[in-house]
């Protein structure tokens, strides 16, 4: 941090009595956390209806979450950061909490995230990165507890895979669906919830990609910030490392995909997780659940610019189709949903497996 503080950017309130709550609230706060409130400046939104601010302070930059309470819950979100930082992982502090306000003051994790460091153009130069990464996760997967987290069970894993017929297909592609596509997509469905429900149970973060990931300020700290976990679920073991292998919003080749996952699944067999004795066995399953989460992603994208006005979303959706495709094809019991993706999206089939590249 530099000895001159930052000139602040307006922060914007679309409704004054908030503004005023909040001008209230960090008055509180400041004068116990020896904060400047002069400094704060936006620091990032995310796709939920909460957005952060940074703050300076004596003692360094702290972040505000704005949570409004008619929208977002933040006790999970506190529950978790204590379940992590009990696990050993690199997460924010819950400092000050406003619960009916939906205010909160957190430990600041640093300004670059793991994405802004990636080098896209050299798979390789990121390894040791993405080690990092894996550590962070299998730190996080020890720690899992039956009874602690909601359960990724087959009511979750159906409702998320709607939203790809109640968003992508309807109201982006404005697409009614035939009966018996109707009747292909709910078969389908069903084996990929099956598939994905037969792998072992360990905590799940639910996003932990790159965008959530943070590079430490201060070079002898080895342990990536984590962040965005307040969804985190008990469910498949294979789920966080599809998410961070197959991103939202970065592809990699399949050698690089492979690379690191089989390494995560050394560790992880090495630490005791349920993680199997085949490699084989285990990047299939991690295959299915990688399809759940795309079709999920899809239509969530979807939403986010249809109903919640944030468009930059939907411009990443042909990575998930790519996604989508390129597993399905590769699955003989997936090849109907191969044949009516093909069908929607009017593209020819695919030769090889691209694995999503666009």
């Amino acid at each position: 941090m530099s000895d001159s503080a930052p000139s602040p950017s307006v922060v914007a309130w679309s409704d004054p009595r908030r503004e005023a709550a909040f001008q209230g609230w960090l008055e509180r706060v400041a004068a116990a956390h020896a904060l400047q409130p002069a400094t704060l400046r936006a620091a990032s939104a995310d796709a939920s209806f909460r957005r952060y601010l940074r703050i300076d302070g004596a003692a360094g930059s702290f972040i505000v979450m704005d949570a409004p309470p008619e929208r977002e819950n933040c006790a999970p979100f506190v529950k978790i950061a204590r379940l992590m930082a009990e696990a050993g992982l690199n997460v924010p502090r819950v400092l000050a909490w406003d619960e009916p306000l939906g205010f909160m003051l957190l430990d600041d994790l640093g300004t670059r995230t793991m994405i802004e460091v990636v080098d896209a153009a050299d798979p390789g130069a990121n390894q040791g990165l993405y080690l990092r990464a894996v550590d962070a996760l299998i730190a996080w997967q020890l720690a899992s507890r039956p009874g602690v987290l909601p359960p990724y069970d087959e009511a979750l894993l159906a409702r998320e895979l709607a939203l790809f017929p109640d968003w992508y297909l309807r109201q982006h592609k404005q697409l009614e669906l035939a009966p018996k596509q109707r009747e292909l997509l709910e078969g389908q469905f069903r084996l990929i919830v099956e598939r994905n429900l037969a792998s072992p149970s360990v905590y799940v973060h639910r996003d932990f990609m790159p965008r959530n990931l943070m590079i430490p300020r201060e070079a002898s700290e080895p342990r990536l910030g984590v962040l965005d976990f307040q969804d985190a679920v008990y469910g498949p073991v294979t789920y966080d490392i599809a998410c961070l292998m197959r991103d939202a919003f970065l592809s990699w080749e399949e050698e690089f995909v492979l690379d690191i996952t089989v390494r995560y699944w050394e560790k992880a067999r090495k630490a005791g997780l349920p993680v199997g004795e085949d490699f084989g066995e285990f990047y299939r399953a991690v295959e299915w659940m990688g399809l759940q989460r795309h079709l999920k992603v899809a239509g969530i994208f979807a939403r986010l610019t249809l109903r919640d006005g944030k468009p930059r979303y939907l411009a990443d959706t042909p990575r998930f189709i790519a996604y989508i495709r390129a597993t399905a094809i590769r699955y003989r019991e997936l090849a109907p949903l191969a044949r009516f993706v093909d069908e929607v999206e009017g593209s020819d089939a695919v030769t090889g497996y691209a694995f999503g590249r666009i």
